[in-house]
Protein backbone atom coordinates (compact mmCIF):
# COMPACT_ATOMS: atom_id res chain seq x y z
CA UNK A 1 0.00 0.00 0.00
CA UNK A 2 0.96 3.67 -0.68
CA UNK A 3 1.36 6.35 1.71
CA UNK A 4 2.57 9.51 0.60
CA UNK A 5 3.68 12.62 3.33
CA UNK A 6 3.65 16.46 2.94
CA UNK A 7 5.70 18.64 5.05
CA UNK A 8 4.28 21.49 6.41
CA UNK A 9 5.92 23.97 9.41
CA UNK A 10 3.92 22.23 12.09
CA UNK A 11 2.89 18.08 10.82
CA UNK A 12 3.12 16.63 7.72
CA UNK A 13 0.96 18.98 5.66
CA UNK A 14 -1.45 16.68 3.28
CA UNK A 15 -2.59 19.95 0.90
CA UNK A 16 -5.20 19.73 -0.87
CA UNK A 17 -4.65 20.03 -4.71
CA UNK A 18 -6.62 21.43 -7.55
CA UNK A 19 -9.89 19.53 -8.25
CA UNK A 20 -10.01 17.77 -4.74
CA UNK A 21 -14.08 17.28 -4.60
CA UNK A 22 -15.20 15.78 -1.30
CA UNK A 23 -12.25 13.81 1.40
CA UNK A 24 -11.90 10.89 -0.54
CA UNK A 25 -10.21 12.70 -2.91
CA UNK A 26 -7.51 13.96 -0.09
CA UNK A 27 -4.02 13.00 -1.36
CA UNK A 28 -3.51 10.66 1.26
CA UNK A 29 -4.50 7.61 -0.11
CA UNK A 30 -4.01 4.28 0.91
CA UNK A 31 -4.37 1.38 -1.99
CA UNK A 32 -3.36 -2.02 -2.37
CA UNK A 33 -1.19 -3.59 -4.87
CA UNK A 34 -0.27 -6.79 -6.33
CA UNK A 35 3.11 -6.29 -7.62
CA UNK A 36 5.83 -7.94 -5.88
CA UNK A 37 7.70 -5.90 -3.87
CA UNK A 38 11.34 -4.45 -5.20
CA UNK A 39 13.79 -3.05 -3.99
CA UNK A 40 14.35 0.91 -4.27
CA UNK A 41 17.47 3.68 -3.99
CA UNK A 42 16.63 5.29 -1.05
CA UNK A 43 15.68 4.10 2.56
CA UNK A 44 13.79 0.94 3.70
CA UNK A 45 13.58 0.66 7.07
CA UNK A 46 12.83 -2.39 8.94
CA UNK A 47 9.63 -2.67 11.81
CA UNK A 48 10.92 -5.45 13.93
CA UNK A 49 12.92 -4.96 16.44
CA UNK A 50 15.09 -7.29 18.27
CA UNK A 51 17.13 -8.03 20.97
CA UNK A 52 20.97 -7.98 20.77
CA UNK A 53 24.23 -8.17 22.76
CA UNK A 54 25.10 -4.78 24.80
CA UNK A 55 28.22 -3.27 23.34
CA UNK A 56 30.48 -2.29 27.22
CA UNK A 57 32.62 0.88 25.66
CA UNK A 58 34.10 3.68 28.20
CA UNK A 59 32.24 7.00 27.09
CA UNK A 60 34.81 9.51 26.36
CA UNK A 61 35.04 13.21 28.02
CA UNK A 62 37.24 15.72 30.31
CA UNK A 63 36.16 15.59 34.14
CA UNK A 64 38.66 17.15 37.00
CA UNK A 65 39.60 13.82 38.80
CA UNK A 66 38.52 15.67 42.13
CA UNK A 67 34.83 16.52 40.79
CA UNK A 68 34.95 13.20 39.16
CA UNK A 69 35.29 11.25 42.60
CA UNK A 70 32.63 13.56 44.31
CA UNK A 71 30.24 13.18 41.78
CA UNK A 72 30.42 9.43 41.59
CA UNK A 73 32.00 9.81 38.37
CA UNK A 74 34.44 6.88 38.78
CA UNK A 75 32.41 4.94 39.98
CA UNK A 76 32.76 0.52 38.77
CA UNK A 77 31.39 0.89 35.56
CA UNK A 78 28.37 -1.22 35.25
CA UNK A 79 27.71 -4.06 32.63
CA UNK A 80 24.45 -4.92 32.52
CA UNK A 81 22.94 -7.40 30.17
CA UNK A 82 21.77 -6.26 27.08
CA UNK A 83 18.47 -4.29 26.61
CA UNK A 84 16.37 -2.42 23.62
CA UNK A 85 15.61 1.06 24.41
CA UNK A 86 12.16 2.41 23.37
CA UNK A 87 11.91 5.73 21.47
CA UNK A 88 9.69 7.91 21.67
CA UNK A 89 8.82 10.81 19.14
CA UNK A 90 7.65 14.14 20.55
CA UNK A 91 4.39 15.51 18.81
CA UNK A 92 4.24 19.11 17.64
CA UNK A 93 3.46 21.41 20.28
CA UNK A 94 0.36 22.72 18.27
CA UNK A 95 -1.19 19.10 18.06
CA UNK A 96 -4.15 20.83 19.69
CA UNK A 97 -5.78 23.67 18.51
CA UNK A 98 -6.89 26.31 20.33
CA UNK A 99 -10.29 25.27 20.76
CA UNK A 100 -9.41 21.64 22.11
CA UNK A 101 -9.99 19.65 18.89
CA UNK A 102 -7.09 17.43 17.15
CA UNK A 103 -5.24 19.68 14.54
CA UNK A 104 -4.97 18.67 11.39
CA UNK A 105 -6.10 14.46 12.05
CA UNK A 106 -5.15 13.62 8.53
CA UNK A 107 -1.87 14.73 8.65
CA UNK A 108 -1.31 13.34 11.99
CA UNK A 109 -2.89 9.60 10.91
CA UNK A 110 -0.46 9.57 7.76
CA UNK A 111 2.88 10.69 9.84
CA UNK A 112 1.78 7.92 12.69
CA UNK A 113 1.96 5.40 9.91
CA UNK A 114 5.13 6.02 9.01
CA UNK A 115 6.52 6.41 12.61
CA UNK A 116 5.04 2.87 13.14
CA UNK A 117 6.90 1.54 9.99
CA UNK A 118 10.05 3.60 11.41
CA UNK A 119 9.79 0.97 14.38
CA UNK A 120 9.25 3.80 17.17
CA UNK A 121 7.56 2.64 20.45
CA UNK A 122 5.56 5.36 20.32
CA UNK A 123 4.45 9.51 20.47
CA UNK A 124 4.82 11.94 22.99
CA UNK A 125 2.14 14.72 23.05
CA UNK A 126 1.69 17.65 26.10
CA UNK A 127 -1.78 18.12 27.68
CA UNK A 128 -1.61 21.42 28.26
CA UNK A 129 -3.67 22.80 31.13
CA UNK A 130 -4.38 26.25 28.92
CA UNK A 131 -6.59 24.13 26.66
CA UNK A 132 -7.63 21.53 28.49
CA UNK A 133 -9.43 23.53 31.80
CA UNK A 134 -9.66 26.58 29.31
CA UNK A 135 -13.33 26.99 30.12
CA UNK A 136 -13.26 27.24 33.92
CA UNK A 137 -12.32 25.49 37.39
CA UNK A 138 -12.99 22.09 36.86
CA UNK A 139 -14.43 22.52 33.43
CA UNK A 140 -12.43 20.00 31.47
CA UNK A 141 -12.48 19.46 27.27
CA UNK A 142 -10.07 16.21 26.84
CA UNK A 143 -12.12 15.27 23.17
CA UNK A 144 -9.20 16.29 21.20
CA UNK A 145 -6.80 13.94 22.68
CA UNK A 146 -9.37 11.20 23.21
CA UNK A 147 -9.14 11.48 19.09
CA UNK A 148 -5.25 10.91 19.64
CA UNK A 149 -5.97 8.53 21.77
CA UNK A 150 -8.16 6.20 19.27
CA UNK A 151 -5.87 7.57 16.58
CA UNK A 152 -2.24 6.04 18.11
CA UNK A 153 -4.45 3.20 19.49
CA UNK A 154 -5.40 2.20 15.99
CA UNK A 155 -1.14 2.11 14.45
CA UNK A 156 -0.26 -0.36 17.25
CA UNK A 157 1.89 2.66 18.95
CA UNK A 158 2.13 3.68 22.78
CA UNK A 159 1.59 7.35 24.17
CA UNK A 160 3.22 9.62 26.65
CA UNK A 161 1.17 11.96 28.29
CA UNK A 162 2.87 15.49 29.08
CA UNK A 163 0.89 17.02 32.70
CA UNK A 164 1.56 20.32 31.10
CA UNK A 165 0.65 22.91 33.79
CA UNK A 166 2.90 25.84 32.00
CA UNK A 167 2.52 28.01 29.34
CA UNK A 168 3.93 27.18 25.67
CA UNK A 169 5.95 30.06 24.56
CA UNK A 170 8.82 32.39 25.19
CA UNK A 171 11.40 29.41 25.02
CA UNK A 172 13.83 27.52 23.45
CA UNK A 173 11.72 25.61 20.65
CA UNK A 174 8.46 27.17 21.41
CA UNK A 175 6.41 27.29 17.87
CA UNK A 176 3.02 28.43 19.12
CA UNK A 177 1.73 30.07 22.36
CA UNK A 178 -0.61 29.05 24.92
CA UNK A 179 -1.23 30.42 28.10
CA UNK A 180 -2.07 29.15 31.28
CA UNK A 181 -5.70 29.06 31.57
CA UNK A 182 -8.01 32.67 31.38
CA UNK A 183 -9.31 32.22 35.03
CA UNK A 184 -6.12 31.48 36.43
CA UNK A 185 -4.63 34.57 34.15
CA UNK A 186 -7.54 36.42 36.26
CA UNK A 187 -6.25 35.79 39.30
CA UNK A 188 -2.71 37.00 38.48
CA UNK A 189 -4.01 39.71 37.38
CA UNK A 190 -5.25 40.26 40.57
CA UNK A 191 -2.38 39.47 42.78
CA UNK A 192 1.06 39.23 40.74
CA UNK A 193 2.97 37.78 43.30
CA UNK A 194 1.55 34.12 42.19
CA UNK A 195 4.32 33.87 39.46
CA UNK A 196 7.81 34.06 40.08
CA UNK A 197 9.12 37.26 40.21
CA UNK A 198 12.85 38.23 40.03
CA UNK A 199 15.20 40.89 41.71
CA UNK A 200 14.05 43.62 39.38
CA UNK A 201 10.41 42.95 39.58
CA UNK A 202 10.14 41.09 36.28
CA UNK A 203 6.95 38.58 36.50
CA UNK A 204 7.16 35.52 34.56
CA UNK A 205 3.49 34.10 33.84
CA UNK A 206 4.80 31.02 33.03
CA UNK A 207 4.09 28.95 35.66
CA UNK A 208 2.06 29.38 39.18
CA UNK A 209 5.19 30.30 41.89
CA UNK A 210 5.96 27.43 44.26
CA UNK A 211 5.50 29.93 47.09
CA UNK A 212 1.90 29.42 46.58
CA UNK A 213 1.82 25.54 46.15
CA UNK A 214 -0.28 25.28 49.45
CA UNK A 215 -2.76 28.38 49.57
CA UNK A 216 -5.59 28.71 48.46
CA UNK A 217 -5.42 31.01 45.80
CA UNK A 218 -7.04 29.76 42.49
CA UNK A 219 -10.52 30.58 43.66
CA UNK A 220 -10.62 28.36 46.91
CA UNK A 221 -8.15 25.49 45.62
CA UNK A 222 -4.49 25.15 46.25
CA UNK A 223 -2.13 24.91 43.03
CA UNK A 224 -1.11 21.54 44.29
CA UNK A 225 -5.06 20.55 44.37
CA UNK A 226 -5.85 22.25 41.20
CA UNK A 227 -3.24 19.59 39.61
CA UNK A 228 -3.93 17.05 40.96
CA UNK A 229 -7.89 17.39 40.10
CA UNK A 230 -6.49 18.14 36.63
CA UNK A 231 -4.87 14.51 36.85
CA UNK A 232 -7.90 12.51 38.17
CA UNK A 233 -10.19 13.78 35.55
CA UNK A 234 -7.56 12.73 33.01
CA UNK A 235 -7.37 9.22 34.59
CA UNK A 236 -11.08 9.33 34.44
CA UNK A 237 -11.41 10.15 30.64
CA UNK A 238 -8.83 7.68 29.73
CA UNK A 239 -8.79 4.59 32.10
CA UNK A 240 -9.41 2.35 29.47
CA UNK A 241 -6.35 2.94 28.15
CA UNK A 242 -4.08 3.55 31.14
CA UNK A 243 -1.03 1.16 31.60
CA UNK A 244 -1.70 -0.10 28.14
CA UNK A 245 -1.47 2.98 25.29
CA UNK A 246 -0.97 5.66 27.51
CA UNK A 247 2.15 4.28 28.95
CA UNK A 248 3.72 6.64 30.64
CA UNK A 249 2.46 10.44 32.51
CA UNK A 250 5.18 12.78 32.54
CA UNK A 251 4.44 15.36 34.97
CA UNK A 252 4.88 18.89 35.29
CA UNK A 253 6.78 20.55 37.51
CA UNK A 254 7.96 23.76 36.32
CA UNK A 255 8.46 26.05 33.32
CA UNK A 256 8.91 23.77 29.69
CA UNK A 257 7.60 21.08 32.19
CA UNK A 258 10.69 20.86 33.79
CA UNK A 259 11.36 20.56 38.06
CA UNK A 260 13.22 24.07 38.29
CA UNK A 261 13.11 27.73 38.31
CA UNK A 262 12.20 29.93 35.01
CA UNK A 263 16.18 31.17 35.04
CA UNK A 264 16.67 31.80 31.87
CA UNK A 265 13.54 32.67 30.08
CA UNK A 266 14.13 33.47 26.51
CA UNK A 267 11.18 36.02 25.89
CA UNK A 268 11.61 39.56 25.07
CA UNK A 269 15.58 39.11 24.62
CA UNK A 270 15.23 38.63 29.05
CA UNK A 271 18.08 35.99 28.79
CA UNK A 272 20.30 34.55 26.56
CA UNK A 273 22.70 31.89 26.25
CA UNK A 274 24.79 31.43 27.97
CA UNK A 275 24.03 33.78 30.45
CA UNK A 276 24.04 32.57 34.18
CA UNK A 277 20.41 34.10 34.46
CA UNK A 278 18.45 35.00 38.13
CA UNK A 279 17.54 33.99 41.08
CA UNK A 280 13.28 33.41 41.08
CA UNK A 281 12.58 34.11 44.64
CA UNK A 282 11.19 37.92 44.58
CA UNK A 283 7.69 37.03 44.98
CA UNK A 284 5.84 37.54 48.26
CA UNK A 285 5.40 34.33 48.90
CA UNK A 286 8.69 33.00 48.18
CA UNK A 287 9.97 35.87 50.29
CA UNK A 288 8.34 35.56 53.31
CA UNK A 289 9.85 31.52 53.56
CA UNK A 290 12.85 33.12 53.19
CA UNK A 291 12.62 35.25 55.96
CA UNK A 292 10.84 32.74 58.18
CA UNK A 293 14.04 30.58 57.44
CA UNK A 294 16.41 32.94 58.21
CA UNK A 295 14.54 33.74 61.43
CA UNK A 296 14.36 30.31 62.27
CA UNK A 297 17.90 30.20 62.14
CA UNK A 298 18.23 33.63 64.41
CA UNK A 299 19.82 35.48 61.21
CA UNK A 300 17.06 37.73 60.51
CA UNK A 301 19.38 39.51 58.23
CA UNK A 302 19.47 37.04 56.06
CA UNK A 303 15.91 36.81 55.52
CA UNK A 304 15.72 39.92 53.77
CA UNK A 305 15.99 39.67 50.66
CA UNK A 306 18.29 37.35 47.92
CA UNK A 307 21.83 38.19 46.99
CA UNK A 308 22.63 41.54 46.13
CA UNK A 309 25.75 40.50 44.38
CA UNK A 310 24.50 37.90 42.03
CA UNK A 311 24.29 39.57 38.89
CA UNK A 312 21.95 39.99 35.76
CA UNK A 313 21.00 37.32 33.50
CA UNK A 314 23.32 38.12 30.60
CA UNK A 315 26.23 38.32 32.92
CA UNK A 316 28.87 35.07 33.33
CA UNK A 317 29.84 33.85 37.08
CA UNK A 318 33.35 35.48 37.43
CA UNK A 319 31.25 38.93 36.37
CA UNK A 320 29.57 38.91 39.67
CA UNK A 321 30.13 38.78 43.35
CA UNK A 322 27.93 35.51 44.18
CA UNK A 323 29.18 33.17 41.72
CA UNK A 324 33.04 34.03 41.10
CA UNK A 325 35.18 31.61 42.09
CA UNK A 326 35.67 32.07 45.39
CA UNK A 327 32.69 34.10 45.83
CA UNK A 328 29.64 34.38 48.28
CA UNK A 329 28.12 31.10 47.39
CA UNK A 330 31.06 29.51 49.24
CA UNK A 331 30.18 31.84 52.25
CA UNK A 332 28.23 30.72 55.67
CA UNK A 333 25.23 32.91 54.16
CA UNK A 334 25.49 31.55 50.70
CA UNK A 335 25.13 27.98 51.90
CA UNK A 336 21.94 28.93 53.51
CA UNK A 337 20.51 30.57 50.80
CA UNK A 338 21.24 28.11 48.18
CA UNK A 339 20.38 25.19 50.19
CA UNK A 340 16.73 27.14 51.27
CA UNK A 341 16.32 27.97 47.42
CA UNK A 342 17.25 24.11 46.06
CA UNK A 343 15.14 22.52 49.03
CA UNK A 344 11.90 24.85 48.05
CA UNK A 345 11.77 23.08 44.72
CA UNK A 346 12.39 19.50 46.04
CA UNK A 347 9.33 20.53 48.29
CA UNK A 348 7.53 21.43 45.40
CA UNK A 349 8.53 18.36 43.38
CA UNK A 350 8.16 16.13 46.17
CA UNK A 351 4.60 17.60 46.98
CA UNK A 352 3.18 17.09 43.35
CA UNK A 353 4.55 13.56 42.57
CA UNK A 354 3.02 12.90 45.74
CA UNK A 355 -0.37 13.63 44.35
CA UNK A 356 0.64 12.38 41.15
CA UNK A 357 1.52 8.66 42.85
CA UNK A 358 -2.00 8.96 44.21
CA UNK A 359 -3.76 9.23 41.14
CA UNK A 360 -1.77 6.97 38.88
CA UNK A 361 -1.80 4.13 41.46
CA UNK A 362 -2.42 1.12 40.02
CA UNK A 363 -3.02 2.24 36.91
CA UNK A 364 -0.13 0.80 35.09
CA UNK A 365 1.52 3.89 33.43
CA UNK A 366 4.76 4.64 34.74
CA UNK A 367 5.06 8.46 36.33
CA UNK A 368 8.32 10.40 35.34
CA UNK A 369 9.61 14.04 35.97
CA UNK A 370 11.66 15.62 33.81
CA UNK A 371 14.89 17.48 34.37
CA UNK A 372 16.74 20.09 32.68
CA UNK A 373 20.06 19.70 31.07
CA UNK A 374 21.69 23.00 32.78
CA UNK A 375 25.25 22.28 30.77
CA UNK A 376 26.90 25.83 30.42
CA UNK A 377 29.46 26.81 33.16
CA UNK A 378 29.41 23.26 34.08
CA UNK A 379 33.32 23.19 34.23
CA UNK A 380 33.15 26.52 36.58
CA UNK A 381 33.09 25.72 40.17
CA UNK A 382 29.99 27.51 41.11
CA UNK A 383 28.15 26.12 38.43
CA UNK A 384 26.28 29.24 38.56
CA UNK A 385 23.32 28.98 35.80
CA UNK A 386 22.33 25.79 37.73
CA UNK A 387 22.36 27.33 40.96
CA UNK A 388 19.82 29.63 39.58
CA UNK A 389 17.39 27.29 38.07
CA UNK A 390 17.64 25.27 41.96
CA UNK A 391 20.30 22.60 41.49
CA UNK A 392 22.84 23.09 44.10
CA UNK A 393 25.33 21.37 42.42
CA UNK A 394 29.14 22.56 42.09
CA UNK A 395 32.40 21.40 42.19
CA UNK A 396 32.30 20.35 46.21
CA UNK A 397 28.34 19.37 46.21
CA UNK A 398 26.18 16.90 44.20
CA UNK A 399 23.06 18.72 43.33
CA UNK A 400 21.32 15.71 41.42
CA UNK A 401 21.46 12.96 44.27
CA UNK A 402 18.95 14.57 46.44
CA UNK A 403 16.69 15.05 42.97
CA UNK A 404 17.31 11.45 42.14
CA UNK A 405 16.49 10.45 45.46
CA UNK A 406 13.44 12.44 45.11
CA UNK A 407 12.23 10.83 42.48
CA UNK A 408 12.68 7.36 43.44
CA UNK A 409 10.79 7.52 46.66
CA UNK A 410 7.94 8.05 44.51
CA UNK A 411 9.38 5.72 42.00
CA UNK A 412 9.28 7.89 39.26
CA UNK A 413 11.28 8.26 36.01
CA UNK A 414 13.87 10.80 35.84
CA UNK A 415 13.90 12.19 32.71
CA UNK A 416 17.15 14.59 31.79
CA UNK A 417 17.87 16.23 28.31
CA UNK A 418 20.66 17.38 26.56
CA UNK A 419 21.42 13.33 25.92
CA UNK A 420 22.75 14.27 22.09
CA UNK A 421 24.87 16.98 23.11
CA UNK A 422 29.13 16.59 23.16
CA UNK A 423 31.45 19.04 24.99
CA UNK A 424 32.96 19.93 21.39
CA UNK A 425 30.36 21.18 20.23
CA UNK A 426 29.73 24.14 22.38
CA UNK A 427 31.71 27.55 22.91
CA UNK A 428 34.80 27.57 25.08
CA UNK A 429 33.80 30.81 26.76
CA UNK A 430 30.81 29.32 28.15
CA UNK A 431 32.59 26.66 29.86
CA UNK A 432 29.53 24.10 29.12
CA UNK A 433 30.15 20.13 29.59
CA UNK A 434 27.03 18.27 28.68
CA UNK A 435 28.65 14.75 28.71
CA UNK A 436 29.98 15.67 32.10
CA UNK A 437 26.51 16.66 33.58
CA UNK A 438 25.26 13.42 31.93
CA UNK A 439 27.66 11.42 33.20
CA UNK A 440 26.87 12.51 36.42
CA UNK A 441 23.18 12.55 36.48
CA UNK A 442 23.74 8.71 35.16
CA UNK A 443 25.65 8.11 38.08
CA UNK A 444 23.38 9.68 40.54
CA UNK A 445 20.32 8.07 39.08
CA UNK A 446 22.07 4.22 39.69
CA UNK A 447 22.99 5.55 43.59
CA UNK A 448 19.45 6.35 44.29
CA UNK A 449 17.38 3.65 42.43
CA UNK A 450 16.17 5.81 40.17
CA UNK A 451 15.12 4.70 36.57
CA UNK A 452 16.99 7.76 33.84
CA UNK A 453 15.43 8.62 30.61
CA UNK A 454 16.65 11.14 28.05
CA UNK A 455 15.40 13.26 25.47
CA UNK A 456 17.63 15.47 22.72
CA UNK A 457 17.43 19.57 24.39
CA UNK A 458 17.46 20.77 20.86
CA UNK A 459 16.15 19.59 17.43
CA UNK A 460 18.75 17.93 15.77
CA UNK A 461 18.94 15.19 12.53
CA UNK A 462 22.64 14.44 12.45
CA UNK A 463 23.99 10.98 12.90
CA UNK A 464 26.66 12.57 15.22
CA UNK A 465 23.65 13.67 17.41
CA UNK A 466 22.07 10.31 17.67
CA UNK A 467 26.20 8.30 17.63
CA UNK A 468 26.33 10.69 20.88
CA UNK A 469 22.51 9.49 22.14
CA UNK A 470 23.34 6.16 21.38
CA UNK A 471 26.80 6.05 23.50
CA UNK A 472 25.21 7.87 26.86
CA UNK A 473 22.31 5.47 26.26
CA UNK A 474 24.30 1.96 27.52
CA UNK A 475 24.97 1.49 31.08
CA UNK A 476 28.67 1.75 30.80
CA UNK A 477 29.41 4.26 33.71
CA UNK A 478 26.05 4.72 36.26
CA UNK A 479 22.35 4.21 34.56
CA UNK A 480 21.93 2.92 31.25
CA UNK A 481 18.33 4.78 29.34
CA UNK A 482 15.25 3.05 29.95
CA UNK A 483 13.86 4.93 27.19
CA UNK A 484 14.78 7.96 24.61
CA UNK A 485 12.15 10.77 23.44
CA UNK A 486 12.74 12.38 19.98
CA UNK A 487 12.42 15.96 19.91
CA UNK A 488 10.32 16.60 17.44
CA UNK A 489 8.10 15.10 14.84
CA UNK A 490 8.24 18.80 12.23
CA UNK A 491 9.29 18.65 8.44
CA UNK A 492 12.30 18.55 8.57
CA UNK A 493 12.30 15.50 10.14
CA UNK A 494 10.73 13.91 7.00
CA UNK A 495 13.33 14.89 4.73
CA UNK A 496 14.82 11.74 2.98
CA UNK A 497 18.56 12.06 4.96
CA UNK A 498 17.15 12.80 8.28
CA UNK A 499 14.21 10.07 7.97
CA UNK A 500 17.43 7.84 7.18
CA UNK A 501 19.41 8.46 10.10
CA UNK A 502 16.34 8.51 12.28
CA UNK A 503 15.70 5.41 11.44
CA UNK A 504 19.04 3.65 11.88
CA UNK A 505 18.77 5.32 14.85
CA UNK A 506 15.87 3.65 16.31
CA UNK A 507 17.12 0.03 15.07
CA UNK A 508 20.52 0.51 17.02
CA UNK A 509 17.94 1.78 20.10
CA UNK A 510 16.63 -1.61 19.62
CA UNK A 511 19.71 -3.29 19.72
CA UNK A 512 20.98 -1.99 22.97
CA UNK A 513 22.87 0.72 21.46
CA UNK A 514 24.80 -0.81 19.31
CA UNK A 515 25.17 1.57 16.53
CA UNK A 516 23.98 0.21 13.28
CA UNK A 517 23.98 0.98 9.46
CA UNK A 518 20.96 0.64 7.13
CA UNK A 519 22.07 -1.43 3.77
CA UNK A 520 20.79 1.12 0.61
CA UNK A 521 18.15 -1.70 0.10
CA UNK A 522 16.60 -3.36 2.61
CA UNK A 523 13.89 -5.77 1.48
CA UNK A 524 13.14 -7.46 4.74
CA UNK A 525 9.89 -7.68 6.17
CA UNK A 526 7.61 -4.16 6.51
CA UNK A 527 9.69 -2.06 5.04
CA UNK A 528 9.61 2.16 4.53
CA UNK A 529 11.03 3.65 1.39
CA UNK A 530 11.33 7.21 1.85
CA UNK A 531 12.42 9.30 -1.52
CA UNK A 532 12.06 12.36 -3.06
CA UNK A 533 10.00 12.51 -6.58
CA UNK A 534 8.89 15.41 -8.38
CA UNK A 535 5.26 15.65 -9.42
CA UNK A 536 4.64 16.97 -12.81
CA UNK A 537 3.69 21.00 -12.27
CA UNK A 538 4.28 20.94 -8.69
CA UNK A 539 7.63 21.78 -6.72
CA UNK A 540 9.39 18.79 -4.83
CA UNK A 541 8.03 17.28 -1.91
CA UNK A 542 8.79 14.58 0.83
CA UNK A 543 7.54 11.50 0.08
CA UNK A 544 6.86 8.19 2.64
CA UNK A 545 5.69 5.29 1.03
CA UNK A 546 4.40 1.82 2.83
CA UNK A 547 5.55 -1.11 0.27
Amino acid sequence: MTLTLRSSTSFINLKEIKGVKNPDDFPTTVCFSQFKRSCHHGLRAKCSMQEAAQLSQPLEGRVNEKRERLHGLAATQSHGSSSRVPVFIMLPLDTMTMGGNLNKPRSMNASLMALRSAGVEGVMVDAWWGLVEKDGPLKYNWEGYAALVKMVQEHGLKLQVVMSFHQCGGNVGDSCSIPLPPWVLEEISKNPDLVYTDRSGRRNPEYISLGCDQLPVLRGRTPVQVYADYMRSFRERFKEYMGNIIVEVQVGMGPCGELRYPSYPESNGTWRFPGIGEFQCYDKYMRASLAASAEALGKGDWGRSGPHDAGQYHQFPEDTGFFRRDGTWKTEYGQFFLEWYSGKLLEHGDRILTAAAGVFQGTGAKLSGKIAGIHWHYNTRSHAAELNAGYYNTRERNGYLPIAHMLAKHGVVFNFTCMEMKDGEQPGSANCSPEGLVRQVKVATKAAGAELAGENALERYDSRAYEQVLATSRSDSGNGLSAFTYLRMNKNLFEPENWRNLVEFVKSMSEGGRSTRLPECDSSRTDLYVGLIKKRNAKNVNEAVLV
